[in-house]
């Protein structure tokens, strides 16, 4: 009974310690249930944190890519850049995979550059496409 025992404690703190580092990064008065409900921008609820998003954008800067989709979900375009670096894009206006896209111009996003061991090393409010 023992031996079975001790690896179950031993497991249980190891998922405890790993559980523990995951936590929300601080985003301010964004409504982060707006946020996670606006998929690609297409209801246009994001748009309207935009403010507090520029304000904050640089305390995100060394978080992993695990708390990114913690706080921010599940990001909605990921682009690969030369095998060391990635982007996470969220859309902050109807990206081309909504109804309401404006065809004529590209939406604006915040694109939060991720280096080799996934960090965020900077974060872009941008239209530009990196």
């Amino acid at each position: 009974m023992r031996k079975t025992v001790f690896p179950l404690i031993i497991f249980t703190i190891i998922l405890a310690a790993f559980t523990s580092c995951l936590s929300k990064l601080d985003t301010g008065n964004i409504n982060m249930d707006n946020w996670k409900n606006d998929r690609d921008g297409c209801k246009g609820l994001r748009i309207k944190d935009l403010d507090e998003l520029q304000s904050l954008k640089n305390t995100f800067l060394g978080a992993t890519n695990q708390e990114l989709i913690v706080t921010f979900g599940r990001p909605d375009r990921v682009e690969l850049l030369n095998k060391s670096q990635s982007f996470f894009f969220y859309f902050l206006e109807p990206s081309s995979e909504c109804d309401s896209h404006n065809k004529e111009k590209e939406p604006l996003k915040a694109l939060f550059r991720l280096n080799a061991i996934n960090k965020v090393s900077e974060v872009t409010i941008t239209t530009l496409n990196p």
